[in-house]
């Protein structure tokens, strides 16, 4: 077989993993939006959508119709390519996070061994860094072309917010990246399988921590949900959206909850690591060894996913100054700290 050959193959593998965790992502984000209503309604004692479909469980597919068939309004003083490029630069960079993670073991198909990731890149944080960083053009983009004062100060809230949180969760990551030695999500994962080895969660509940609360501002989650406070800036940055350009928006958020998830269940609790389950000692498994770590994987997410949910419908918004005040003034202290500790100790244990 010729090496052109084998690089359609390769080609072939790559596009059908990019449609399948697209696709996925979107169906996920698509059925969090009904977890979301169901979790608020139990803690909120009511039932919560039940009418489409057996159980509600129709009512995403509804809400997705009713985006897609609504009227599409552009305001008349808004900058219209602008306006349109917002939200489709947000869906981009949610769904581009996706692309270094590691879903499970490699699987045997056709002869071949395939790897259940996109791209397994030596800076693969640095990878979903950058691309995050590029989420926050569409919500500043969005809000400054709505030509809407109150859309503007909603998207400065928002960019404000992110670039203050990414640099806590950016140094939280330096402490762990002290440990692993690697940028590559799949390095980390297997460090923590590795036998003798425990979960990074163990060595870095700080790190954690932090990572977590600065997860929960960049997905404007809230209490962090400022961008979006509806009872102080009407709608929030995309109140001048309508048909799927709001749907765009809406679920990108959801989609960086649920990549947030992964991100978070990769670098810190094992990625596709099954608990008290030795991979070596089962690998006459085969493929279903590949199928029992995405099971494991998900599963973590959607904890996270709860936790993140739970959050939201227990504690109110934060004010501005107090937003930031924990951004500046708690995370990067403390994120500056756990840095210095890991450092201590980690030469401490070398001599």
């Amino acid at each position: 077989m010729t090496l052109l050959a084998l690089d359609w193959f390769l080609l072939i593998e790559k596009l059908v993993l990019i449609a399948v965790i697209i696709f996925a992502s979107l169906g996920i984000a698509l059925y969090t939006t009904f977890a979301e209503r169901k979790v608020a309604a139990i803690l909120q004692d009511r039932p919560g959508p039940n009418r489409a479909g057996p159980f509600g469980l129709f009512q995403p597919l509804a809400d997705g119709l009713k985006l897609i068939t609504k009227e599409e309004i552009i305001p008349n003083n808004a900058n219209k390519a602008l306006f349109i490029l917002g939200p489709g630069l947000a869906m981009t960079a949610a769904l581009m996070t996706c692309a270094v993670v590691p879903w499970g073991n490699k699987v045997e198909m056709f002869g071949r061994s395939i790897a259940l990731q996109i791209a397994d890149i030596n800076i693969g944080i640095l990878y979903v860094f950058g691309v995050v960083s590029m989420g926050v053009y569409g919500v500043m983009i969005g809000g400054w072309a709505s030509n809407n004062k109150f859309s503007l100060m909603a998207a400065l809230r928002g960019a404000s917010q992110a670039i203050s949180y990414e640099l806590a969760m950016g140094l939280s990551l330096i402490a762990l990246l002290m440990l692993t030695g690697s940028l590559s999500l799949k390095s980390i994962v297997e460090q923590q399988m590795a036998e003798g080895r425990f979960w990074n969660i163990v060595y870095q509940p700080l790190g954690f921590l932090i990572f977590f609360i600065c997860a929960m501002a960049e997905c404007n989650r809230t209490p962090f949900d400022l961008p979006e406070a509806e009872n102080e800036l009407n709608f929030g940055y995309h109140q001048e959206y309508s048909s799927m350009k709001l749907g765009f928006y809406l679920f990108s958020e959801y989609i960086n909850m649920f990549i947030s998830s992964t991100i978070m269940a990769t670098m810190f609790f094992g990625g596709y690591d099954v608990p008290f389950f030795n991979e070596a000692a089962h690998a006459d498994l085969g493929n279903w060894l590949a199928v029992i770590g995405i099971v494991s994987l998900l599963l973590k997410v959607i904890i996270f996913i709860f936790v993140f949910m739970w959050i939201r419908w227990t504690i109110p918004r934060f004010r501005y100054d107090q937003l930031m005040n924990l951004g500046w003034k708690k995370m990067i202290p403390l994120a500056l700290a756990n840095m210095l500790i890991t450092g201590a100790v980690i030469l401490w244990l070398q001599k």
